[in-house]
């Protein structure tokens, strides 16, 4: 039974000992099983069922398209719990239990880091489709990983960019300590520093406190221009809350996991109002035009994610997608497209997650013919017939690095206003890694 009652609150409130499962859903006889971790329980439980969605929805779409040479796909998804210990042994259900090939997930940092060294003795593909998944910057000759959401320094390039744009000469964070977090923080205040701001100093804080009173006083006190609130909702909205209380000192910059709208619906009303942060941009390269070389300042439109919202409104009785589940969806797409080209040009799928990582990245090479999720039926046609194409999915043109990186190259501006996040003009990512 699908659980619909968890609510865009269930990720803060104290209502979390309720427990998702999730969708119920007919598996096919002689299937291509994708393997799914996903939080339907715990602090993140708010997404998973979205993400699960995404993920169905795509499934649907390619069995629609023929499948893998008529062979069906299917997903099958077990609960993280949105935790290591517990989350782990799910994973291993997945593994040695389900015997998934080809695994997707988990969104927490630490988890997909505690099974790396599983997946990859295995040779298991593994997608990573979450904001906050591990940086994937290595040749492994086992396994294959591939990162499809921004870098940590994709974030922080277009964070810095934005404080300098603005005039701030000083900056300092208020960051918790788990890897994405910690990263984003380093690599705002490094990009910053980069393009001739001052660094003040910052402050880290481990999530789940019941106060960060302190915290809060220590980030401020040093009255720098902007302060990076690098969290996740449950403990930003304690610290958002408790700082207005104290009578809002200073000024934020927000961290992209706060575009949620669990975070506005559990800090006062309008308390971050006018406040910037950044996300990914849901617009395709395509969809962009910088039209202020000075400022790097772009032009986006969004007929590519409006299209999306509507087609995974009308599988889902009018439920929107959440940002992160264009990255789901287009992941299971990806993992399908490399399998299909794979047999059709060799008369076997891969054998490995190595392979398999090998065959998507060069699929999606720019220099190949373009291939929309819009029209899956004629992609995977031409995919059969030995075609190589590259992936205009719901989220990105997809490019990927050496090492399975998705590259970026524009990011989302927002603010807030009341119970709203309103999008201004993204920002380029153009920043240099330092050597």
């Amino acid at each position: 039974m699908r659980c619909v009652g968890t609510g865009l609150f269930a990720g803060l409130a104290s209502l979390l000992s309720a427990s998702c499962s999730p969708t119920a859903h007919e598996h096919p006889e002689n299937a291509v099983v994708i393997g799914a971790l996903l939080p339907f329980s715990g602090s993140e439980s708010a997404i998973g069922s979205n993400l699960e969605q995404a993920m169905l929805l795509a499934i649907e779409d390619l069995n629609a398209a023929g499948g893998l040479d008529g062979r069906p796909f299917d997903l099958r998804s077990r609960d993280s719990h949105s935790s290591t210990d517990r989350g782990l042994e799910q994973l291993l259900q997945l593994l040695y239990t389900d015997q998934v090939a080809y695994l997707v997930g988990p969104e927490e940092n630490n988890l997909a880091r505690e099974i790396a060294s599983e997946v990859k003795a295995l040779d298991v593909f593994h997608m990573l489709p979450g904001y906050a998944a591990p940086t994937v910057a290595r040749s492994e000759a086992k396994g294959g990983r591939m990162r499809l959401a921004p870098s940590p320094f994709a974030v922080g390039c277009a964070l810095a960019k934005s404080a300098v744009h603005e005039g701030v000469d000083t900056v300092n964070s208020l960051a918790a300590l788990d890897d994405y977090n910690a990263n984003v923080s380093s690599e705002f205040t490094t990009h910053f520093e980069a393009l001739g701001g001052r660094i003040l100093p910052s402050v880290r804080f481990a999530s789940g406190e019941q106060t960060y009173t302190s915290k809060i006083e220590s980030a401020f006190q040093s009255d720098a221009g902007r302060t990076l609130l690098a969290a996740y909702p449950a403990s930003a909205s304690t610290i958002v809350t408790e700082w207005t209380v104290s009578g809002r000192p200073g000024t934020w910059f927000l961290g992209p996991a706060l575009r949620t709208e669990v975070l506005l619906a559990n800090i006062p009303t309008g308390s971050l109002d006018g406040y910037y942060g950044v996300s990914p941009s849901m617009s395709l390269r395509s969809e962009c035009h910088v039209m202020d070389e000075a400022e790097e300042t772009a032009d986006c439109s969004t007929g590519n994610a409006d299209a999306f919202i509507g087609h995974f409104s009308r599988r889902w009785s009018g439920e929107a997608p959440l940002p992160a589940a264009n990255f789901y969806y287009d992941g299971i797409v990806l993992i399908a497209m490399g399998l299909v080209y794979a047999e059709a040009t060799t008369g076997t799928i891969p054998s490995s997650g190595h392979e398999l990582q090998k065959a998507i990245r060069e699929l999606n090479s720019p220099d190949h013919e373009a291939a929309s999720w819009r029209d899956l039926r004629a992609a995977m046609a031409k995919l059969r017939a030995g075609v190589p194409l590259r992936y205009v999915g719901s989220a990105a043109e997809y490019e990927f690095d050496a090492y399975g990186a998705n590259k970026h190259y524009f990011m989302q501006k927002w603010t807030i206003s009341g119970d709203t996040f309103v999008d201004i003009a993204p920002v380029s990512v153009s920043c240099r890694a330092s050597s």
